[in-house]
């Protein structure tokens, strides 16, 4: 039973030598210094130390340099001293410096290996703590938002520096394109992060039932309010509130809207008090507001109230670069969520499904990747089983081809033809022939084309 390990610094050897064995016959795996320097250095080579067992007084570094310095190394590594000498004023500079606790010389091995039972379980619970965190902000920060292609890039920057401010910031973008992550991965990059984050969509209810939501109601405010409830603003106060698809927002709705964003204050349903919160709101759009605004549909001042910090999500076709990178992504979630063994994408997979354009943007992928995983058998997920939707039509032969024409000279015909449609975009020409553009670069070499 391994207990934990133990770093020990001590320069007395004999003293050194006992507590080692000793402790290392109660479970503990021990790694025993007769200097700091040694210990130190044991320190930045085994990982995974759970304490570091120093004696205070020694030559050239002391226990208290060795403290400073293991905080300095991993500041949740316990460090616990060892004295003959325990005065008060050692005790408290010990415990300011971050030191775990001490134990007195002589040494009762008893008391000792209850200190650090004590303080390797400290340590297993901040490890625990540190993994909790890193997996939350794996979740919740821009790790979840998957993508390397410079559009995301720029997308990621303009996040980092908009997130903590209480600014509005107007996310527009296709559906599909992650509007709502990116409006998560702001709340959690911010300030406001301990808050709630709220969302609603604005195109799913009715005007009453918009206002209700948004901004609650007093009990006999309408038929069925028998009681008072709280709406979307109130419940996100203190944290953001992402008002989805605002461009159907209705126009007494949007009149409404702007107060609020002028005052956050207002009245709820049926009532007088006035309510206000401090709330961060996030706007976003799949359809253009600035066409909305021409055509009379979007207050011109709820507009420019909502465009102070503009952010366009790329479509998935914009960006074909993070589509590999999505793939992956989500063929290693559907396969643990399912319980299935890892499973790769052939190489022709991936080239259709980076070629396709992809109108249901990130959603679709998603949606296509997961039924693939779970539709499939085998460890590959090739041609056969992507969805007939996104497979590349077969190309058509031309027509009025004389007779005895070779495979040879049909494929040449056919390259040509593709060519000639598309203006001699080959990238395009590709595309219609259902090919790769390497394959296409290649038939143009064999065929001097």
């Amino acid at each position: 039973m391994n207990k934990g390990k133990i770093i020990i610094i001590d320069d007395d050897l004999v003293g050194l030598e006992t507590l080692a064995e000793g402790l290392h016959e109660d479970g503990y795996q021990t790694f025993p210094a007769s200097d700091a320097e040694a210990g130190l250095k044991t320190l930045l080579q085994k990982p995974g130390i759970d304490v570091v067992l120093t004696d205070l007084k020694m030559p050239e570094i002391d226990g208290i340099e060795v403290l400073r310095r293991v905080k300095s190394f991993d500041d949740a590594i316990p460090v616990v001293l060892i004295t003959a000498y325990a005065t008060v004023e050692t005790a408290i500079e010990a415990m300011k410096l971050g030191a775990y606790d001490y134990v007195m010389k002589p040494i009762d091995l008893r008391r000792i290996s209850l200190v650090l039972e004590k303080a390797v379980a400290n340590r297993a619970l901040t490890k625990e703590n540190t993994e909790l965190k890193r997996r939350l902000d794996e979740k919740f920060g821009f790790e979840n938002i998957i993508g390397s292609s410079e559009a995301m890039m720029e997308v990621f920057e303009l996040v980092k520096q908009v997130a903590d401010a209480r600014t509005v910031v107007l996310l527009e973008g296709e559906s599909g394109t992650g509007k709502e992550l990116v409006a998560q991965a702001i709340h959690n990059n911010s300030s406001r992060r301990g808050g709630p984050f709220v969302c609603v969509n604005c195109a799913a209810l009715t005007e009453t039932l918009l206002d209700s939501e948004l901004f609650g109601h007093e009990k006999g405010a309408f038929t069925g309010a028998v009681q008072q409830r709280k709406g979307r603003f109130e419940l996100a106060d203190g944290g953001s509130l992402l008002l989805d698809e605002i461009g159907a927002m209705p126009a007494a709705m949007q009149a409404k809207l702007l107060r609020v964003l002028q005052e956050y204050a207002f009245e709820r349903v049926g009532g007088t008090e006035t309510v206000k919160v401090d709330v961060r709101v996030i706007a976003a759009t799949n359809s253009s507001l600035e066409e909305k605004l021409e055509a009379g549909e979007f207050r011109e001042d709820l507009f420019y109230r909502l465009n102070v910090v503009p952010v366009k999500l790329p479509p998935l076709r914009d960006r074909r670069d993070d589509i590999p990178l999505l793939v992956c992504h989500f063929v290693e979630l559907f396969c643990k969520q399912g319980n299935k063994p890892s499973m790769r994408v052939s190489p022709q997979a991936m080239e259709i499904m980076c070629r396709h354009d992809w109108p249901g943007n990130v959603r679709e992928l998603q949606n296509v990747v997961e039924n693939m995983v779970i539709t499939s058998r085998g460890e590959e997920l090739g041609t056969k089983d992507l969805p007939q939707r996104v497979r590349p039509s077969p190309p058509q032969a031309p027509r009025g081809l004389p007779p005895g024409i070779t495979m040879k000279e049909l494929e040449e015909q056919a390259i040509c033809n593709a060519l000639e449609e598309v203006g001699g975009n080959r990238k395009k020409a590709a595309q219609a022939l259902g090919i790769g553009l390497r394959t296409l670069h290649r038939k143009l070499r064999e065929y001097g084309m």
